[in-house]
């Protein structure tokens, strides 16, 4: 059966979920059945998934049928242009044994020198068909797009498949945990599950087996923690569970402070949802295996480590009632931040009480933006003691050490407060000057002018990469670490000779993909992490 084949005219129900027919991935919820003021006969009202798909928010001429999501969302469809979708086998059979026809074939040419159609013949075609189509041999199936919206008999699935590891069903019309569950009840060799983009229900009636299943993937299906919970006891070697972009707000556990359970979870993605308070992350401080923890574009501002300390300020405590026979995220190696609100240094900070944590992303906060006030690659990488990977970048021990140094003259640079008020601000500050060996030197203002570390000389390299400049050498030059980015544009111009040209200076630092711009003419080398052997690129304004 082909998986555009119209079902009958009575079998679109408000609720359902259907497909235009020929068009599997314009996918849409019936919101009404009946007729339409000036046209005959009965037509389906749609609400499609995808903004700009329809042609109005469900009214026509002044008359309201439904309610649909958008003004431009909803659109009437004769029935027979609609499709209520295939059963799994019948989206197997169009998928892996789909055969073309002598018309598809003598439409297969190319064009000789002499502009005649010469035939093309594919090589292998028929074997990789034919393996293609030997079902009990599959290990690795994708039914993507194709309005699968029933699971079929379990015992046809089963002889059919009984291979299968990894299925992916993305994009279909699938709604019913039930169905989900017979699906997988004739899949015994199942280990992977993707979900994602099918509309499932909220309520579950009845619950699921996904005993085998290791990788469930329920992107953008609208499940919330609240089903996570209910089906948790059905997934007892769950090893990865992907929850992106579903508008999860909170954790919510069903009878305990921190969520308990998923003992084999490793990986764990909320990215592309709405947490905003870390508090709703402690929540998942107990989970034993969890080693990865995505929470990229939230909307998350300050983050803490939920041991004994003082509670912080707008937190709930939820953390203070946490098991203390389990250390919290004892097992997490990577933390994956990206595109949140994080702004303060202190919440960096707190990153070094995770007991194993070594990789860490923090791009697209405040934090890390340079125009906003925020720091540069250099003092993540002296912050935070243990990490390993930063932004998706290695941290070499080179970088390490360099980063370590440069930081703790930068706080020497500009550090006018008491010790103890250095150390606040700076919790590695007195630690690191004793690894890397740096005296605790302090400039003196005099006559002379600053001494000591403001006045030492530190080597870079000035590389011309304007497109007007021409090719010149790379040059290594001694300045001073108090010299502003005014005055190295000024010996820049002097150094390369260059005339009527405007530069400008980029900071290349090892393990960042772009270069820092340097546009405060005000700030000194020092201030901006500019430090022995560091590379600085003169372009020019365009």
């Amino acid at each position: 059966m082909d998986p555009n084949q119209q079902p009958s005219t009575d079998a679109f129900q408000v609720g359902q979920r259907v497909h235009f027919a020929g068009q599997p991935r314009r996918v849409g919820k019936v919101k009404y059945v009946g007729p339409v003021e000036g046209y005959s006969g009965i037509w389906v009202g749609v609400d499609w998934d995808a903004d700009g798909e329809g042609k109005h928010d469900g009214s026509h001429n002044g008359v309201s049928y439904f309610n649909a999501r958008g003004p431009k969302t909803a659109s009437f469809a004769r029935p027979h242009n609609l499709s209520s979708g295939v059963s799994l086998l019948e989206a197997l059979e169009a998928r892996y044994r789909t055969t073309s026809t002598k018309e598809e074939e003598d439409e297969m040419y190319v064009l000789s020198a002499r502009n005649q159609k010469v035939s093309i013949e594919l090589v292998g075609k028929d074997k990789i068909q034919d393996k293609l189509s030997r079902y009990e041999e599959l290990t690795s199936g994708s039914l993507s797009y194709l309005g699968v919206s029933l699971p079929g008999s379990p015992e046809h699935v089963s002889s059919a498949l009984p291979n299968l590891k990894e299925l992916d069903l993305t994009g279909n019309l699938l709604a019913r945990w039930e169905d989900v569950g017979i699906i997988c009840e004739g899949l015994p060799a199942l280990e992977a599950l993707n979900l994602s983009n099918n509309a499932l229900s909220p309520d579950i009636t009845l619950v699921p087996q996904l005993s085998g299943i290791r990788v469930l993937v329920l992107n953008h299906t609208g499940v919330i923690w609240k089903q996570v919970e209910v089906l948790k006891d059905s997934l007892p070697h769950l090893e990865e569970l992907h929850l992106m972009g579903n508008n999860i707000r909170e954790i919510t556990p069903v009878s305990a402070t921190s969520v308990q359970g998923f003992n084999s979870l490793r990986l764990l993605n909320l990215e592309n949802n709405c947490l905003a308070t870390w508090d709703e992350i402690i929540k998942l401080s107990q989970l034993p295996s969890l080693e990865q923890l995505l929470l990229n574009n939230n909307d998350l501002s300050r983050l803490w480590y939920p041991d004994s300390a003082t509670p912080r300020e707008g937190s709930d405590n939820a953390y203070e009632t946490l098991e203390k026979s389990f250390k919290p995220f004892n097992s997490l190696r990577g933390l994956i931040l990206g595109g949140n609100n994080i702004e303060d240094l202190e919440s960096v900070d707190s990153l070094n009480s995770f007991p194993n944590l070594t990789d860490i992303r923090l791009s697209e906060n405040p934090v890390a933006d340079l125009g906003e006030g925020g720091v540069p690659r250099f003092v993540f990488i002296a912050r935070l003691a243990k990490v390993q990977i930063f932004n998706g970048s290695e941290v070499s021990p080179r970088e390490r050490k360099d980063s370590e140094i440069r930081y703790v003259r930068l706080v020497m640079s500009k550090s006018h407060g008491s010790p103890e008020e250095i150390n606040r601000l700076h919790p590695r500050f007195t630690e690191l000057k004793k690894i890397h060996g740096i005296e605790d030197e302090r400039p003196s203002i005099g006559s002379s002018g600053p001494q000591k570390m403001s006045s030492g000389l530190i080597s870079i390299s000035l590389k011309c990469v304007g497109a007007s400049m021409g090719e010149k050498p790379t040059l290594v030059k001694k300045l001073p670490a108090t010299t502003t980015v005014g005055k190295l544009k000024n010996l820049c111009e002097s150094f390369f000779k260059l005339k009527s040209v405007k530069p400008l200076l980029f900071l290349q630092e090892e393990g960042s993909p772009l270069p820092t711009l340097l546009e405060d003419d005000m700030a000194s080398l020092i201030e901006l992490g500019v430090g022995n052997g560091s590379t600085i690129l003169v372009d020019e304004f365009s």
